[in-house]
């Protein structure tokens, strides 16, 4: 099945799901603690400070932008992404269940890692 999302993936950080919209938790007055969790080997950190995402780059990664579909994956490298705006199901080959990422979560995907991932709420640049 082909996928019709968009963006350029030739960078050292390829995966970023990037929009113009600023992170809604750097803007929060409570403090909001990173939580990281690992499911089928998939590392996600929710609200990481912005000093860490300062830190990786973040703002300089390249833009990508993917409307709701369902396409399958193949990570060649460890890929960190992290997401503004939108909502994803991935699941990895011969999981019976999926991980859920969405905006707010700084990603980590295994190399070697095959995968299906099911947008169900657009990704943006």
């Amino acid at each position: 099945m082909a996928s019709s999302c968009v963006g350029t993936l030739s960078s050292p950080n390829p995966s970023l799901f990037f929009s113009q919209t600023k992170h809604m938790a750097s803007t929060r007055r409570r403090v909001i603690k990173a939580s990281v969790t690992e499911k089928l080997g998939i590392k996600i950190e929710k609200n990481p400070p912005e000093s860490k995402l300062t830190q990786l780059g973040v703002r300089q990664w390249p833009k990508w932008g993917c409307p709701p579909s369902n396409f399958p994956w193949t990570y060649d490298a460890t890929e960190t992404c992290y997401l503004l705006e939108g909502k994803v199901k991935v699941t990895p080959s011969g999981a019976n269940e999926a991980v859920e990422i969405a905006a707010g979560d700084l990603v980590v995907f295994p190399k070697g890692m095959s995968c299906t991932w099911d947008v169900s709420v657009g990704v943006d640049k």
